[in-house]
């Protein structure tokens, strides 16, 4: 195929891995980001592991999509997080997998994976252009803004891999969405993924126990039974349990205007067994003695508990082991989606076509988050923006072939 100029607007993983793509095949490809250096959020993401993946039965790791599942496997099944080890191995990464079946960089850090990702793109050729904020379309390209002013490039194929709104101040603050909407393109509305939430704390437990973590619990809602450890923060609870309910919890409270997540505190006992337990304490210990002893619940836990059951029977221990063992956590609101670890929303499945080209926009295309679909944290999100971005790459080459 003759070299064809292509455009890539956005330097996140997505935008990377279709500049992979392309300039393996020849082609003439420039990445224009906004932000001074490419790719912030992924170093963010590795600040303090970078989890590049998961480990876990394929056929269960594709189904971790939600509604966008079905949609997004064909790209998955051509970028499988096996793929992706031993793609970072070519990088000179080696990886490993945690406890949690979690896959990390044996050197944990994401910075040394993005440096030499970043050469072997430069030594094939690729243009990067930071500080370049896409402005618009023009009659045959498009236009940015930069610090010497504006510019207008032309290209043959455009990527956009701008990503969604979460994190705005690394980049993804989703200023190109009035932009596509212009174009006739249907946006679903942004929405926070992977939260925490507002609790109504009184004043007295928010001072003494923000930032505790409660550790060795479990938490349920629609979206199942998962163990963990979560966070109090002074508005609310925040943490890697805490997302794995949230796209359900967040859709409750917008559906019925009210959600609430149930926290096991003893999940090593049964209920019969917690009540004989507390049963066995005397009838003269304090209530913070008859929980260490007779539940192993103290500091944080027990606080909590006084927190939010402070109408139960203490002296009952059948209704006091009910209320550790299923104690709701009434829900405001999510955190706002500035703080969210991902987003929900942005450009329908409907307008985009199987090779990731926006139906209403020939030669333009769409991968990563700028697309409506979320994930769950554990390496879903990071392989999902690759396995898009090389799809949408590939049907930028069969779209090009074809002209």
């Amino acid at each position: 195929m003759k070299q064809k100029k292509i455009a890539i607007i956005g330097g996140g993983p997505s935008g990377l891995s279709a500049a992979e793509v392309l300039s393996a095949s020849g082609h003439a490809v420039s990445v224009y980001d906004a932000m001074p250096t490419f790719a912030r959020k992924f170093l963010l993401a590795g600040k303090s592991g970078l989890n590049i993946t998961h480990s876990e039965d394929y056929e269960r790791f594709a189904t971790r999509f939600g509604d966008a599942s079905p949609l997004l496997r064909a790209a998955l099944d051509a970028f499988t997080p096996a793929d992706i080890r031993v793609w970072a191995a070519g990088l000179g990464t080696e990886t490993f997998v945690g406890s949690s079946g979690r896959v990390f960089p044996n050197i944990m850090k994401a910075s040394p994976l993005l440096r030499a990702w970043l050469a072997r793109l430069e030594g094939r050729g690729v243009s990067f252009f930071p500080r370049h904020r896409w402005i618009g379309f023009t009659d045959d390209g498009h236009a940015f803004e930069t610090p010497d002013g504006g510019k207008t490039i032309s290209c043959d194929a455009t990527l956009f891999a701008l990503g969604g709104a979460s994190y705005p101040r690394l980049g993804s603050d989703a200023a190109w969405v009035p932009l596509l909407v212009e174009r006739g393109i249907t946006i679903a509305p942004f929405q926070p993924a992977n939260c925490g939430f507002d609790v109504a704390w009184s004043d007295l437990f928010q001072d003494h126990f923000a930032g505790q973590p409660l550790k060795s619990v479990t938490a349920t809602s629609r979206a199942g039974t998962f163990p963990g450890e979560f966070v109090i923060t002074r508005h609310g609870i925040e943490g890697s349990l805490i997302y794995a309910h949230s796209a359900v919890l967040r859709d409750d409270l917008r559906e019925h205007g009210q959600a609430a997540l149930s926290i096991d505190l003893a999940p090593g006992r049964t209920l019969e067994r917690l009540s004989r337990d507390l049963a066995r304490q005397g009838a003269k210990s304090s209530f913070s003695n008859r929980l260490r002893k007779g539940a192993g619940i103290d500091g944080a836990k027990a606080a909590l508990l006084r927190e939010l059951a402070p109408e139960t029977n203490r002296n009952d221990p059948q209704e006091l082991a009910t209320a550790i063992k299923a104690l709701p956590v009434p829900l405001l609101r999510p955190r706002p989606i500035a703080e969210a670890i991902s987003s929900a929303g942005g450009i329908a499945f409907g307008e985009i076509d199987e090779t990731y080209m926006l139906k209403h926009l020939p030669g333009v295309f769409a991968a990563g988050e700028m697309l409506d679909w979320e994930a769950p944290t554990g390496g879903y999100l990071l392989t999902a923006c690759f396995a898009t971005g090389r799809a949408a790459a590939k049907g930028i080459e069969a779209w090009l072939g074809r002209r």
